[in-house]
């Protein structure tokens, strides 16, 4: 029988626990001949990743605790492990050096120990020509200040005999990738204050008799055109996703630069390079490629120019790798499905799942249907979003009652909230709270012009985009528009902050790991690091010229603007977003009459890793809610509030 009880108050098996479940974060899928090898996070062992390798005997943990493959180049990390004839080099994330394990036996130091600490990083593992070396990106410390670092391309020989410099072309680089002949190298490179989405240059360069990279020329790419991956077809073309018409379409460019793109066409292959490594393409042969198109898996025909989606029980694919017998290997989820890792033969349709599955889910009656969208800004722009309305088989609302909702804002800016299973939004939903994730304008996944329509607009235009979903579900009698909530990380966070310190259109918020300040988190600032540290001059404007635009839209000088309570949850290890801006924002709460709460957990970083946080931060946050919206959510401890 269906029990009536408020918004906010139904029961739900959906717990703290459940969204934080280990074994849930697949990464970094690579085929590798008759095996497929990807790492694995372990909330539930202080959000380590181990490598898995899964052969004819099913999938096998290599790395015991308190092994952790993954690195720290530009803060976001990229490619953590690179594997040649059966055995693999990784990066260690204690000490950011390159290991090499034989499997069944102890992991080898490949690379010195730094003169401080993790003060050489190394990323984006290839195997090197001649697959006796391992070639990466090396970012070295070179002062005290977060932007004081210097990155080369490196060549890391397996019988440790040292690292050797094969190059530099930029500041920023990904790993040179080298030829089928072995006599070239590819890689992309981009300068200040340009983001690689905005313009990175694919460099070939020959490789020299001592084993270091010619002089380089640009065959592709541009101050507005940018590439996001780079293969190797043969050894005289390279495959390439880029974007000289506005949408990341694959390109086949030869080495003198003629570029031909193989199915033209509005839509996206490719995606921001936040990290390096990501794959979006792989070659299937005979001019067929498989893609990675909105998050679906489609298959790319260059001699009729189509591009066609193909059906699976998949619904989103990441980290795509495949080869000419057919065969596709990915990180595979849906809106009811956890990621894992998935191997598709597209010439018969078998569809095998590779990794352990993990703890059951919970039954799919408790997970909403997300429900696609396009709301209207002000500009006539159509904004996309996924809403997830309370879903709970056990129980409806008294008659009349609308929802609580809560506005979920991406990080980046330059990202997209996908449609993949979240757990997180169903732990909300399940108990009568629902979610729109806003595709607000500077999202990805919709070309360039939508990428840079938030250019100048950053806290102006993401805010009203935000809104303005909020407010069309309130108008048209979806949520309650008394009971409405922002939440958000990273950019995410400076979104919601921005929005409660600016708008009247939400009673709430969680603010996550956020930038508050704008002055600081620029690198005259001194509060963000090299990747991002000119970032805000296209999304704001230049610091100098815009010095009174930065101070008025940082919610850190907006305080006495605030709409309602914020919660606040910061990790103190945070190198991207430091805690310093967070403590002075609680700071300017304490004695402010506004309700608030500030949770700091030691030993995380930018997003949170370990179990016990998340399990804490969702209870808050539930509390949270409940406290604001005038329910009592049953089974979590209340959050003290301070004014």
């Amino acid at each position: 029988m269906v029990e009536i009880a408020s918004y906010g108050t139904w029961v739900s098996p959906i717990g703290e626990a459940d969204v934080a479940r280990p074994g849930s974060s697949p990464a970094w899928a690579r085929r590798v001949g008759d095996t497929v090898w990807w790492t694995l996070a372990k909330p539930d062992e202080g959000g380590r990743s181990t490598l898995v390798r899964c052969g004819a005997d099913g999938p096998e943990e290599l790395l015991p605790a308190p092994w952790n493959a993954r690195n720290r180049v530009h803060e976001y990390g990229g490619t953590p492990y690179a594997v040649l004839d059966g055995r693999v080099a990784f990066t260690e994330w204690s000490d950011q050096r390159v290991y090499l394990l034989d499997p069944g036996g102890e992991p080898v130091a490949l690379t010195a120990e730094p003169d401080r600490p993790q003060g050489q990083r190394f990323a984006d593992l290839v195997p090197g020509a001649g697959g006796a070396e391992v070639w990466a990106v090396r970012e070295t410390a070179t002062g005290d200040r977060p932007t004081d670092v210097r990155r080369d391309l490196v060549a890391i020989p397996l019988d440790g005999s040292g690292v050797r410099v094969l190059g530099a072309s930029h500041h920023f680089m990904t790993a040179p990738k080298p030829s089928p002949d072995g006599r070239f190298a590819a890689w992309l490179g981009w300068e200040h204050p340009a983001m690689p989405w905005d313009g990175t240059e694919l460099c070939v360069a020959h490789l020299l008799p001592d084993g270091t990279l010619g002089p380089h020329r640009v065959v592709a790419g541009g101050p507005r055109e940018a590439v996001c991956q780079v293969e190797w077809e043969g050894s005289d073309a390279l495959l390439a996703l880029t974007d000289p018409d506005g949408w990341w379409n694959l390109h086949r460019i030869t080495l003198d630069g003629t570029s031909t793109n193989l199915a033209a066409g509005p839509y996206e292959i490719g995606g921001p390079m936040w990290v390096l490594g990501r794959r979006w393409f792989a070659v299937l042969g005979r001019g067929r490629f498989a893609v990675v198109r909105g998050g679906r898996l489609a298959v790319l025909d260059e001699r009729s120019g189509t591009v066609t989606d193909v059906d699976t029980d998949v619904a989103l694919w990441s980290d795509l790798d495949g080869d000419t017998d057919g065969v596709v290997t990915a990180v595979g989820s849906g809106p009811d499905t956890a990621g894992t890792v998935v191997r598709l033969d597209l010439s018969t349709g078998e569809l095998a799942h590779l990794g352990d599955p993990g703890p059951a889910l919970p039954d799919a009656a408790y997970l909403p249907v997300p429900v696609r969208r396009t709301f209207t800004a002000e500009d006539g722009r159509g904004i996309p979003a996924t809403v997830y309305p309370p879903t709970n088989p056990n129980f409806a609302a008294p008659e009349g009652e609308l929802p609580p909702y809560l506005v979920y804002v991406h990080g980046g800016p330059t990202g997209s909230a996908g449609s993949g299973l979240n757990l997180g939004f169903a732990y909300f939903t399940s108990r009568g709270i629902g979610v729109v994730a806003v595709d607000y304008g500077g999202s990805t996944g919709y070309g360039r012009a939508y990428r840079e329509v938030l250019n100048g607009q950053w806290g102006v235009l993401d805010v009203a985009d935000c809104a303005t979903a909020a407010a069309a579900l309130a108008a048209e009698g979806s949520a309650d528009p008394a009971r409405l909530g922002i939440r958000g990380g990273s950019a995410g966070g400076w979104t919601a902050a921005a929005s409660l310190t600016s708008v009247d259109t939400y009673a709430c918020g969680t603010v996550q790991f956020p930038i508050l300040d704008l002055t600081g988190w620029t690198g005259e600032g001194g509060e963000t690091h090299d990747f991002e540290a000119r970032y805000t001059e296209g999304l704001v404007g230049s610091p100098t010229e815009h010095a009174e635009r930065y101070a008025e839209r940082s919610p850190a000088n907006r305080v006495a603007h605030l709409a309602g309570p914020v919660l606040l949850m910061q990790g103190l290890e945070d190198k991207i977003c430091p805690p310093e801006q967070a403590d002075r924002f609680a700071a300017a709460l304490d004695g402010s009459g506004v309700p608030h709460a500030y949770l700091r957990f030691p030993g995380e970083q930018h997003g949170f890793r370990r179990a016990e946080t998340i399990e804490a931060a969702y209870a808050a946050e539930l509390s949270f809610y409940g406290q604001v919206f005038g329910f009592t959510p049953p089974g979590v401890p209340v959050l003290e509030l301070s004014r």
